[in-house]
């Protein structure tokens, strides 16, 4: 076949364009012009076919969106704002070891262990939710010991002891040791319940069945010139009374042998139904 000098033009033409890939026009028989971009290796296919532009790459499968990254579920929580019972009290308990908590322990997840919680996650460098989820329970559980009893009742709030048998009858103010609690009772039928606290081992509150001698609302001690609103002298200079220390310090303080009564409003109520006369019983 004989080649014209227009023929090697265009052969030279197309091999420039298979070498360099750009973007020429070739002119066909007719003299038409056409837009053409060859690459190496192609087969003149357009950019619409090209992946990523929405057709499909010839000979290959079509594969569907990649493996979505997993995610890991928030930890469970154990205890949160309004919760109340034993666990709560020891949560309580564990943080004031740490010095994040200075109330309580009530028993009662309120807006203070909220505060606390959310303090300590903070500078553990965890989420802070303010609640009380698995991850955060560990590490409290890591970083404390197991509460004592009085550590969990550092401010009452500890159930009532059985009463003793000589508060079964009459009216009697049944006073625990034991349980530090106060059971206000008439004919074997406790009436009301209240915290209380003791003297120290230097002036202890003496055991015993006694009587109230006398009431005095607004009494303030000759002895030791404190207040001592809504005393019931029951022993000499021992009475039961409201204790603003107590209300305050909780069991980190002792009376001077008196039985302190940390709830002005129970004792209150208390002052008003109590005449003298009546039974006091103090035992463990």
């Amino acid at each position: 076949m004989r080649i014209t000098g227009r023929g090697r033009a265009l052969a030279a033409l197309l091999t420039l364009i298979a070498v360099s890939g750009c973007r020429v026009e070739t002119v066909d028989a007719h003299g038409t012009r056409t837009p053409v971009r060859a690459t190496p290796g192609s087969t003149g296919t357009s950019d619409d076919a090209k992946p990523g532009a929405g057709g499909a790459v010839p000979g290959s499968a079509s594969r569907g969106p990649g493996p979505t990254a997993s995610r890991t579920p928030p930890p469970k929580v154990l205890w949160s704002r309004g919760d109340r019972g034993r666990d709560v009290r020891e949560v309580q308990a564990r943080l004031r070891q740490l010095a994040w908590l200075f109330e309580g322990p009530t028993g009662t997840y309120d807006s203070a262990t909220v505060t606390a919680v959310w303090g300590f996650q903070g500078k553990r460098g965890l989420a802070r939710t303010g609640a009380l989820d698995a991850v955060t329970w560990q590490r409290l559980l890591s970083m404390t010991h197991e509460p004592a009893r009085w550590e969990l009742y550092a401010f009452g709030g500890q159930p009532a002891a059985p009463p003793d048998p000589r508060c079964l009858t009459g009216r009697v103010l049944c006073v625990s040791k034991t349980s530090r609690t106060l059971r206000w009772m008439v004919d074997g039928r406790t009436v009301s319940v209240m915290d209380v606290r003791f003297g120290s081992q230097y002036t202890p509150t003496r055991e015993g069945v006694f009587s109230v001698d006398f009431k005095s609302r607004y009494h303030v001690s000759t002895i030791y010139h404190t207040s001592m609103p809504y005393a019931m002298f029951f022993s000499g200079g021992q009475a039961v009374h409201y204790s603003a220390d107590f209300a305050a310090r909780g069991y980190a303080g002792a009376s001077h042998g008196c039985v302190n009564v940390r709830d002005e409003g129970k004792i209150a109520a208390l002052f008003a139904q109590v005449r003298t006369g009546d039974k006091v019983v103090v035992y463990w």
